[in-house]
């Protein structure tokens, strides 16, 4: 049995906090599960009762537990994302702190493993990466083109988005500007500076990649899960939240969101917008699936409201992570104080990047490139639903046509950590829902890494999973 050690630099109150964090994470307590009483726990710990509630006040301070008059306490149903484990100092100020889940830097550590299948990474593989062709770029070309730099960006690259998004999207062009980011995510943190302050929340889907990422806790903001239905994110649910507590933003990825691959329907874009109307709630449409379209899209939330929506874009999924290019369309005023603050923060975008996109985008075959690299997913998505037929009894998922992923389901209920291990023991990277969410039942598949090379192995170690987590259902 666990126990703390006073051999341990940390306090003995700091180890118990991330013992019982760590019992919640692996499923070992659960959502609504009771734990002992202060006394009880005081003797499994062999400490005194003083540390025990010390620990409880911290793990209920910050979201893990609660606390209730005459029930006792409890496991808490909607604790803070795993990521964010308290470190004694952070737990005096009442902060966390981001440290990675154990099974992120798990799973990390096994793609290092030539023979792992990585169905994890959300980028595209390198072999999809249409094959671009770069200039030569001489020191005088670069110099000249550094002319060209504003605060808001390299200005061809920001004349090309501006007009993709106006004639191509039909986006409003009315008192609209364009700033370049490094990646949506610059853009992500330059919009909660200017637009929040400590305390506010941030409403977005639940289950969200935002869960993951650690740009929240240092700011003083929260973010807050909205769960989905058919059409998308709930509007009931939103405003309830919007009533009960500070939301200031609502953010959304409508189109093939990520984890869940689900697009928001027209209706619901509607009456999401009415919703945040009302409340004078902005929105952040983050399309950064717009380039993996099979199908017709549905107008933007910023085709729909203008004024109401902040548009973020990115090229990052088709060049690849490492060349951070992403965009926000907004009104004048707000690009003009981003970009201030971009400016001040120094978060300057390097110019190279921004040239190789220009170059890239305006291309004479880039039209016929990037409609090959379409009939590409389309194979590749039909690679794994031929495939799942064979296990259609045991997991599900919806039909997709777009984006990179499919949300693929177990029909058992729940998987602990320990049933999600036989993904990592037969070297194969899933990204399981528990770390965008609050459930165990759903894991994220990159369809996009499937090949003719790797599918009826990926098939095969699906079954023998499949066949283990069945025998243990049988066994219960």
């Amino acid at each position: 049995m666990w126990l703390p050690s006073k051999e341990k630099k940390e306090p003995l109150y700091q180890q118990i906090i991330e013992h019982l964090i760590q019992q919640i994470q692996i499923g070992e307590l659960l959502p609504g599960d009771t734990l002992l009483a202060e006394r009880k726990l005081a003797d499994r710990y062999h400490v005194n009762r003083s540390t025990v509630v010390r620990a409880l006040d911290e793990l209920s301070s910050i979201g893990w537990i609660e606390r209730k008059h005459g029930s006792g306490t409890i496991v808490s149903e909607n604790p803070p994302s795993a990521r964010h484990i308290p470190t004694p100092l952070i737990c005096l100020l009442g902060r966390s702190h981001f440290q990675e889940d154990y099974y992120t830097t798990a799973i990390k550590e096994q793609l290092k493993d030539p023979q792992t299948l990585d169905f994890f990474t959300g980028d595209l593989p390198l072999d999809l990466i249409p094959d671009f062709e770069f200039p030569a770029i001489s020191w005088e070309h670069l110099i000249t083109e550094e002319k060209k730099v504003t605060a808001s960006g390299y200005e061809p690259l920001k004349q090309y988005i501006r007009k993709k998004l106006i004639e191509e999207m039909a986006l409003p062009s009315k008192n609209q500007e364009v700033l370049i980011t490094s990646g949506s995510t610059q853009g992500m943190i330059l919009l909660l500076q200017n637009l929040l302050k400590p305390g506010d929340c941030v409403a977005t889907e639940d289950p969200s990649f935002l869960f993951s990422l650690p740009i929240f806790a240092p700011l003083g903001i929260e973010l807050v899960g909205i769960k989905q239905d058919e059409e998308g994110i709930s509007c009931r649910e939103l405003e309830k939240n919007i009533l009960q507590k500070r939301i200031k933003l609502l953010y959304l990825n409508p189109n093939y969101q990520n984890p869940t691959s689900q697009t928001i329907s027209l209706s619901r874009r509607r009456e999401l917008i009415e919703l945040c109307k009302k409340y004078e709630i902005p929105i952040i449409e983050d399309d950064v699936f717009a380039d993996f379209d099979f199908t017709t899209p549905l107008p933007t939330l910023k085709q729909l409201a203008p004024e109401q929506v902040i548009y973020l874009g990115s090229f990052s999924k088709l060049f690849s992570s490492r060349i951070k290019i992403g965009w926000i369309y907004a009104s004048d005023p707000l690009i003009k104080r981003l970009t201030l603050t971009k400016q001040q923060t120094e978060q300057e975008t390097e110019l190279f990047p921004q040239l190789l996109a220009t170059s890239v985008l305006t291309a004479n075959d880039y039209p016929m490139k990037h409609l090959q690299l379409r009939n590409q997913l389309m194979q590749r998505r039909d690679y794994f639903v031929e495939g799942m037929e064979s296990l259609k009894e045991f997991w599900s998922y919806k039909a997709i046509q777009g984006g990179l992923y499919y949300w693929v389901t177990w029909r058992g209920g729940p998987l602990s950590r320990t049933q999600w291990g036989l993904f990592l023991e037969e070297n194969l990277a899933v990204a399981p829902s528990f770390l965008f969410g609050r459930d165990s039942q759903h894991f994220r598949l990159n369809y996009t890494r499937l090949n003719e090379e790797n599918r009826m192995l990926f098939f095969e170690k699906m079954k023998k999973i499949t066949d283990i987590l069945e025998q243990q259902k049988k066994e219960r």
